[in-house]
């Protein structure tokens, strides 16, 4: 392999790196996406607690708005956890884990950690999850048009 073809090897793999780089779920994305959906939470009444996931599942950042309850931590880290875990919604995953449904139990699964009510959605850049997002605080309706509402504003955050 001769001089260029290294370097034209190197080069599409550090543009490549970079191209992948911003499609992962950073500590700044998560802040500016946290802070959106809790200017939200307070327009709707709602003292909120915001998880962040990356596309590993892994928390980035969780947030607790003041005066949030102390076990919407819990709640909303593990909605984070589940819709990257599962792929899907916590909204979704209600109707699929209903008695009689394909995923009924589950919620007993991954250490107690799936949780199967709203206000979880996955985060998507360019048609690939790159993260979860989890609120809770507020009724279900609530937890669940703040984690819509912070779904489909994240690519412009």
């Amino acid at each position: 392999m001769d001089e260029h073809n290294i370097s034209s090897l190197v080069a599409a793999a550090i543009k490549d790196a970079i191209a992948n780089k911003s499609e992962e779920m950073t500590l700044d994305k998560a802040k500016r996406l946290a802070l959106a959906v809790e200017k939200e939470a307070e327009k709707i009444g709602v003292k909120a607690v915001v998880a962040v996931s990356n596309a590993a599942a892994r928390p980035v950042l969780v947030e607790c708005m003041d005066d949030s309850y102390i076990a919407s931590y819990d709640v909303a880290f593990n909605k984070a956890y589940t819709v990257v875990a599962l792929k899907m919604s916590t909204s979704t995953l209600k109707n699929l884990s209903q008695p009689g449904e394909s995923l009924y139990g589950i919620q007993f699964t991954n250490q107690g950690q799936i949780v199967i009510f709203g206000g979880g959605e996955p985060l998507y850049m360019n048609g690939k999850i790159v993260g979860g997002l989890g609120v809770s605080g507020g009724s279900e309706e609530q937890d669940t048009y703040l984690a819509q509402y912070g779904a489909k504003i994240f690519g412009e955050v």
